[in-house]
């Protein structure tokens, strides 16, 4: 899997991205929403039969990750991350579209994701064909113990 649009080039990844996975997701993701994952949470997660994960770069630089996995014919975007100087340059677009890609060429019918309330990425959801499916409260506790919840989207893959 290797591509090149729009100056941002996409390999798959593997558990030697990882310290580039926790850079990008650290740089990322805000703490006060406890969206993160740790480093063993994503190498467990790696390990798993059906797992992949999709890396961004731009001019050689890692800029973003996706790590998905397929499951009795449904797929799953488990995280998706942009590095903050990368983005508005197509770097997530590219990677979700790689996740939707992949999932239908190992015959997914579906393809779900969950998002934290009020997290622009929605608008990258949507545009990209998904539709809000479902809502779990107060699921994301921040750093400070604050609760946020959780919107599951999911796109059919014709």
């Amino acid at each position: 899997m290797s591509s090149t649009l729009n100056m941002v080039e996409l390999r798959e990844g593997g558990s030697q991205d990882l310290t580039s996975v926790n850079t990008i997701m650290q740089e990322a993701f805000d703490p006060r929403y406890g969206e993160a994952w740790t480093s063993a949470q994503c190498l467990g997660m790696l390990s798993l039969p059906g797992v992949w994960l999709v890396m961004a770069s731009i001019d050689g630089r890692d800029a973003g990750f996706a790590l998905s996995r397929i499951i009795a014919g449904e797929a799953e975007l488990l995280l998706l991350a942009t590095h903050p100087v990368a983005r508005r340059r197509g770097v997530a677009g590219a990677l979700l579209r790689a996740v939707i890609d992949e999932a239908r060429g190992n015959k997914a019918d579906r393809v779900h994701l969950e998002v934290r309330s009020g997290n622009d990425a929605v608008r990258l959801y949507r545009r990209e064909g998904f539709e809000k499916v479902g809502e779990r409260r107060e699921y994301y506790r921040g750093r400070n113990g604050h609760l946020f919840d959780a919107h599951t989207y999911a796109r059919d893959l014709d």
